[in-house]
């Protein structure tokens, strides 16, 4: 069957603009131009919408679905099937925070005490799923299983005021990384001072530190372009700069 804009947009569920611009960026061509000038989309179109929208829904970029689906090892049938793993994550996922939502309900409506960390445990639970998610495979393969799941852990057992305190650490520390880059030296005293907080933030997922992890973990934010995108977004060169204070933090820049 084939389909107009105007008809495979309402089936997708998604406007008519959206799938101009897919066009536009070449990740969804038309089958062919109708004689009236319409776009013409046939199954062969629709299935890789499909595959389009399941990865946009796990966040990945439109960029990089791009690329995967036109890799000659794309494999629709595997990707199906991780899709649907992601999903009953996903799903995993909403579970808990429902089931965190109606206890809260539970306890409010019968005056019941609930434990601080029940209250955070659900968006705990997220946080780790949405980091294993992005970063995990790297992360694993970088510093073990047992690494990271002991550091997945340790967030777990965090009560309401650690959870409270290291969410105010990270933005106090990318707050002055981001004055620091501005004097232009990671030797400085605000640089210095974003190597220490960056150290106290890791400190919340570590059980113990190491300057040569510390570094590795900075190296990891240069080589792996969602690192850098993330750290980049404020201007870039942000993430060598805290390379750099890092280095100088430790000593290891005089090795």
């Amino acid at each position: 069957m084939e389909y107009t804009v105007k008809e495979l947009a309402e089936i997708a569920a998604i406007s008519p603009r959206t799938l101009r611009y897919y066009d536009e960026i070449g990740i969804l061509k038309p089958a062919r131009i109708n004689s009236s000038g319409y776009r013409i989309y046939g199954e062969k179109e629709v299935d890789r919408l499909q595959q389009i929208l399941f990865y946009r829904e796990l966040g990945v970029s439109l960029s990089k679905i791009k690329e995967i689906l036109d890799s000659p090892e794309f494999d629709e049938i595997e990707a199906l099937k991780e899709h649907r793993n992601k999903l009953i994550e996903k799903r995993e996922q909403l579970n808990l925070l429902i089931e965190n939502v109606n206890r809260t309900l539970i306890s409010k409506e019968r005056c019941i005490k609930m434990d601080d960390r029940e209250k955070f445990e659900g968006f705990k639970r997220k946080l780790i799923e949405d980091n294993e998610a992005k970063y995990g495979e790297e992360i694993r393969k970088k510093y073990g299983n047992e690494s990271v799941d002991k550091s997945n852990m340790k967030l777990m057992n965090m009560t309401r005021e650690e959870y409270e305190r290291l969410n105010k650490l990270q933005q106090e520390f990318m707050d002055t990384l981001h004055r620091a880059y501005e004097t232009g030296d990671p030797r400085g005293e605000l640089a210095q001072k974003a190597a220490d907080l960056h150290r106290k933030w890791l400190c919340f997922f570590w059980n113990e530190y190491s300057k040569e992890a510390h570094i590795g973990v900075c190296q990891m934010y240069i080589d792996d372009e969602r690192f850098r995108e993330y750290y980049d977004k404020f201007k870039p060169g942000t993430v060598e700069f805290l390379r750099d204070a890092v280095l100088a933090y430790t000593g290891l820049d005089q090795k």
